[in-house]
């Protein structure tokens, strides 16, 4: 387990320049539901860390995106000896959280926002992105690099 919790400066404009520090957490699990798991947890965990307890709105709705970002890696993104990364950036002023999953399966895209088919209702599953796409302001998918995707996803912490 590869953990880079960081903080970095950044700065509001206005009259007066205050420093308002920027969050970064960072961390390398295994492409397996235990990895899955622990994703949620150390999400939970690392909020409460920066001031939103366990137990409010905000900390449940990262901990469901992360969970199903982190499922949907496991489930759709795996590849044999490839871990997947989560990264979860708090941007200055800390109203706003980027949730990162990135697995190793580029060829393995979600659909774009706005083009999830509706699940059948005799399905299980199938409903990972469609939450996303109602509890966060903005996701989607970006190529890091030709081994890996990441799929994002923006939530107001208010």
């Amino acid at each position: 387990m590869n953990r880079e919790p960081a903080h970095s400066p950044a700065f509001r404009s206005g009259p007066t320049q205050h420093p308002v520090p920027a969050r970064h957490f960072t961390i390398l699990l295994s492409a397996t539901p235990r990895g899955a798991r622990l994703a949620r947890r150390l999400a939970a965990e690392e909020l409460h860390r920066w001031g939103w307890p366990y137990d409010s709105g905000a900390n449940r709705t990262v901990t469901l995106l992360v969970a199903e970002l982190a499922t949907n890696a496991v489930l759709h993104g795996r590849a044999r000896g490839r871990d997947f990364r989560l990264r979860l950036t708090l941007r200055p002023g800390g109203l706003v959280l980027r949730i990162e999953v990135t697995d190793a399966s580029p060829d393995r895209r979600p659909p774009a926002p706005g083009e999830i088919p509706s699940p059948s209702p005799d399905l299980e599953s199938g409903r990972g992105l469609l939450l996303v796409e109602a509890l966060s302001t903005h996701w989607g998918t970006t190529d890091g690099d030709p081994y890996t995707k990441t799929v994002w996803c923006e939530v107001a912490l208010t």
